[in-house]
């Protein structure tokens, strides 16, 4: 039977291979708490923190985790389908390698984030904080990376096919070797002052 809670902490709980679906956490604190190889779909986090969690192996299927904030926690090929982190921030977390499909990122932080090898499809990743991350070798497809803060982030050798590369400056930012349809270089193109045509 589903459980809804409100300002509790959870610490060093055991909750390994459960299933969480339409659970409900609100300003919950979980701390030291083992959700490795849990799944979930429609569980909802609103306001919650995490430290030290372990989520490794996990699959979660349209869960909300709306203004959470996760530190050091691991993600290790944790599966994340049409979920919301809107608002969420993670900070010294283990999030490779990371396969995302779908679903709201808006507003995320993910500041210094190692994404190397992550898969972020049809992700909407609109004004993210991806400020020093390294996205070097990931698969960041028809994304929504409009008004993303990208500063000092590494895209070598990414797969950005269809993603909105409106906010990228090619010259700032190295692209070397990522893969980009022809009408995105049209856009990083035009992002230098080129007339194109």
């Amino acid at each position: 039977m589903a459980t809804s809670r409100e300002d509790e902490t959870v610490r060093g709980a055991d909750r390994w291979g459960e299933d969480l679906s339409g659970e409900s956490f609100v300003r919950c604190t979980f701390l030291d708490v083992d959700l490795s190889e849990t799944t979930s779909v429609g569980a909802t986090f609103e306001d919650c923190t995490f430290t030290d969690c372990r989520f490794s192996a996990g699959r979660h299927e349209a869960s909300a985790f709306r203004g959470c904030r996760f530190t050091a926690c691991s993600f290790t090929t944790a599966e994340l389908t049409d979920c919301t982190f809107l608002g969420s921030a993670f900070a010294s977390c283990s999030l490779r390698p990371l396969r995302v499909t779908g679903g709201d990122w808006s507003f995320v932080s993910l500041v210094d984030a190692d994404l190397r090898g992550a898969v972020l499809a049809g992700v909407r990743l609109r004004e993210a904080d991806l400020r020093g991350a390294d996205l070097t070798g990931a698969t960041v497809t028809d994304a929504d990376l409009s008004a993303a803060a990208l500063e000092d982030s590494r895209w070598a050798d990414a797969d950005l096919r269809g993603s909105d590369l409106s906010a990228f400056d090619p010259r700032a930012l190295p692209l070397d070797g990522a893969r980009v349809r022809a009408e995105q270089a049209v856009v990083l193109a035009q992002s230098l002052g080129l007339r194109v045509g």
